[in-house]
């Protein structure tokens, strides 16, 4: 086994390889000392140029670390990746059509590269089928200089499906906590496990490389074999990074490796905004004993603090994307890991599970939805930001809860002498005649049977045979006056009831 620094390695790259790259969110597992190498040996010397990079989650700070320290004119060909939310810099090149950009659901990307690594004929699923990542749409492409047809349509015993072609792999980039001197990686001391075998093994399969950097090396046999997640075989070469962060600026720490648990739990606090408490309360409705359960970030993140969320805490299984259950899910730089969870699996297994429809119920953001019941999460403005995990979730589930603000971010509502009172109208509607993107789509949706509700600070939605029925009102609120007027398209009414009293108890 090699042992080597992080400028050998970037020395090591050849201009036009493909590479896989470990890592997610905002720095966690990811080999940064790697990616900052290749990124200097660039700035230098111009070599590697016309890489194509392959990340499933996405890594960046917002700024320039991560993936956006691929982002410098003619270092980058390609990227196949979930959404360009962190890498601003990476985005902005594939607004001006100056690299080849395809956006993939990030289960989708893992179960990918593990077919890859089995030497399997690419992927074969139904996730993706009737959303932009349909080759009837615009096959993940992100921009006019993508090219290539990653995904095609396929009918097997009468039903459809989409493969996802495989690819060579040329190289693997990964991060670990440990590993000896036979090239043993752990992840023991990581926040999260993601999809680090499947990547080594299909560089490796692949007749590539695939190089590791691990915060500390140790010798042969020291390390507890089920410890293992990446066997040496696996491993070309090792980079010892001593100072080697859990997530960006964001030290080791136990409880978020799992290897304790926290003594006493973070407060949680319901959101400050009246419209986002009142969204959160009123989807936290839905959940039911027993479900497993799927939160997503943004306003859905309020359910995790509502009172219904405490009582049932015991009684449902919560889960992430990521491979937590049952933890304390945490947001912003640390995104994807959790204090306190039950079990951690790869993310890969978890998005296994979701595939095979192990979720219950999702509850998930939405950016505009149509007439239809179409959901978009993926362009904004007319801009592609990607799906995330969004796809693989929302294609799933049994049930799906929908939550945003009816008028977009400006909304003010307060809650007054038992009635809801709109204050001010946001400017930009979500529900709109036509979406410009399908993230979610109601028609599949409704053939496979899945019950879809809309939840917003006023009125509450459901997916009907012909598109979207408004079924519930806030107490105060006129149907016609605050809802019907502000969305753009003429929707079905059939309001029995009003949105439950209780939750607009101490707003």
């Amino acid at each position: 086994m090699q042992i080597c620094s992080a400028r050998e390695i970037a020395a090591f790259v050849q201009d036009g390889d493909t590479i896989v790259i470990g890592g997610c969110g905002w720095g966690l597992a990811t080999p940064e000392a790697l990616l900052e190498a290749i990124e200097q040996r660039f700035l230098s010397t111009g070599h590697p140029k016309n890489l194509f990079i392959v990340n499933a989650l996405s890594i960046g700070d917002g700024d320039k670390r991560g993936l956006n320290r691929f982002a410098h004119k003619g270092m980058l060909r390609g990227i196949v990746t979930s959404h360009f939310v962190s890498t601003p810099s990476l985005r902005k090149l594939v607004f001006q059509n100056k690299l080849e950009a395809y956006c993939l659901p990030a289960g989708v990307i893992q179960q990918l590269i593990r077919e890859i690594g089995a030497g399997r004929p690419g992927l074969i699923t139904h996730t993706g089928l009737g959303t932009f990542v349909d080759p009837r749409q615009t096959g993940g492409k992100c921009n006019e200089a993508s090219k290539h047809e990653l995904v095609e349509l396929l009918h097997l015993h009468g039903r459809e499906y989409l493969r996802y072609r495989p690819f060579k792999i040329d190289l693997a980039l990964i991060c670990g906590s440990v590993a000896d001197t036979k090239g043993n990686l752990s992840l023991d001391h990581e926040a999260v496990t993601l999809d680090f075998l499947s990547l080594a093994m299909a560089a490796h399969n692949s007749g590539g490389h695939c190089f590791a950097q691990v915060r500390n090396i140790v010798q042969t046999r020291s390390l507890p074999a089920r410890s293992v997640a990446v066997p040496g075989v696996l491993v070309d070469a090792l980079v010892e990074t001593p100072d080697q962060t859990i997530a960006y600026d964001t030290p080791y720490s136990p409880a978020l490796s799992g290897d304790i648990k926290p003594s006493h739990p973070r407060v949680q606090n319901e959101p400050s905004e009246v419209a986002r408490k009142v969204i959160a309360r009123r989807a936290a409705e839905e959940l039911t004993e027993n479900a497993s359960a799927n939160i997503g970030f943004g306003i859905p993140s309020g359910i995790h603090f509502t009172e219904q969320r405490q009582h049932l805490a015991q009684q449902i299984c919560m889960s992430c994307e990521h491979g937590h259950y049952n933890g304390q899910f945490l947001g912003d730089a640390l995104y994807g890991a959790a204090l306190g969870s039950e079990s951690l699996l790869s993310s890969l297994d978890q998005f296994d599970f979701y595939n095979g429809g192990g979720l219950d119920i999702a509850f998930l953001g939405m950016n505009e939805v149509d007439r239809h019941g179409n959901v978009n999460l993926s362009t904004v403005n007319g801009k592609i930001v990607g799906p995330g995990s969004f796809i693989d979730i929302s294609q799933n589930a049994r049930k799906l809860v929908f939550c945003g603000l009816l008028t977009g971010m400006e909304t003010q509502v307060d809650f007054r002498n038992d009635k809801l009172r709109v204050i001010r109208n946001g400017s930009h509607p979500k529900f709109v005649q036509q979406t410009d993107h399908i993230t979610f789509n109601a028609i599949n949706a409704r053939k496979i049977g899945q019950e879809v509700l809309y939840v917003t600070e006023r009125a509450v939605f459901q997916l009907g045979p012909n598109g979207l029925v408004l079924t519930e009102v806030a107490p105060g609120i006129k149907p016609k006056r605050d809802v019907l007027a502000h969305i753009g398209f003429a929707c079905k009414v059939d309001v029995q009831h009003k949105m439950p009293e209780h939750i607009f108890n101490a707003l």
